[in-house]
């Protein structure tokens, strides 16, 4: 548990800095908040850590009401996602940090055995000491059509294009993936796949204004990050916490942060 992470990659989820149910919002003192927090991580492991980010209320906008004749209706998920990257690169650029927008389509399409990832851009940047910048996008897959590729998969794109160990680190309005459904503080502290199922027993749905699957969809993509090696926790995000460098630390050496981790086993 104490080996170092090769990388990191954290996903400040939407619903931090935009309220999903108003139309096309973001919270703008909140994002500068987590921004000042992913620039300072970015300083103290440069080339170790991709920031991806949520849509919020202007991505979720707009996949609500998709024509399902249309082979290339989710196209304007490209367009508000890049504005939501964009608002996060500014300000992560007012606070002096090197980063840059990477749209997935560009270097991720789907096959049969989901995402297939050219990493090279990503890797260069990383090399530079460039902070990747992602979000949802609308992904070519192998029929042609454009399909929904919602922020919490796009940890695949890091997952699937690193060798070494990757820790995925999702930051969310709640402390955990939550033992007793609405409310309840308890969190579930560990889910591999073999637990996997009670765990979805005691998520309640999504509203209906989220087309992600919320907390359900979330731990679906984490559980395939997980199958795919990495290391993955949910935890609540504080745009007024001091830092978050202990995520590149071993567990043992964490505040005390509640957290759920999922795992493929439970070794390590």
């Amino acid at each position: 548990m104490d080996d170092v992470v090769d990388l990191l990659v954290v996903k400040v989820g939407g619903s931090l800095v935009s309220e999903k149910a108003r139309r096309d919002h973001l919270d703008h003192d909140a994002l500068a908040g987590y921004a000042a927090q992913i620039a300072d991580l970015h300083a103290a492991a440069p080339g170790r850590v991709v920031l991806v980010v949520g849509g919020g209320s202007i991505g979720h906008g707009a996949v609500r009401h998709l024509d399902a004749d249309d082979p290339l209706a989710p196209l304007p998920l490209t367009r508000a996602t890049f504005d939501v990257k964009w608002s996060w690169v500014r300000a992560l650029r007012d606070l002096g940090s090197r980063c840059f927008p990477v749209q997935v389509a560009a270097i991720c399409v789907l096959g049969p055995r989901g995402p297939e990832v050219s990493f090279g851009t990503v890797r260069r940047l990383l090399d530079h000491g460039i902070l990747p910048v992602l979000a949802g996008d609308s992904v070519l897959c192998a029929d042609g059509a454009l399909r929904v590729f919602g922020s919490d998969h796009v940890p695949a794109v890091a997952v699937r294009g690193t060798p070494g160990r990757t820790r995925v680190a999702v930051l969310t309005d709640v402390p955990g993936v939550l033992a007793g459904g609405p409310g309840s503080q308890e969190v579930i502290p560990e889910i591999t796949p073999g637990s996997s199922a009670e765990a979805f027993r005691r998520i309640w749905p999504a509203a209906a204004h989220d087309t992600s699957g919320s907390m359900g969809g979330k731990l679906t993509a984490l559980l395939d990050h997980a199958r795919d090696g990495a290391e993955c926790f949910v935890l609540r995000g504080d745009p007024t916490a001091p830092d978050l460098r202990f995520l590149l630390e071993g567990r043992g050496r964490w505040p005390d942060v509640p957290h759920t981790r999922i795992v493929a086993d439970t070794t390590g």
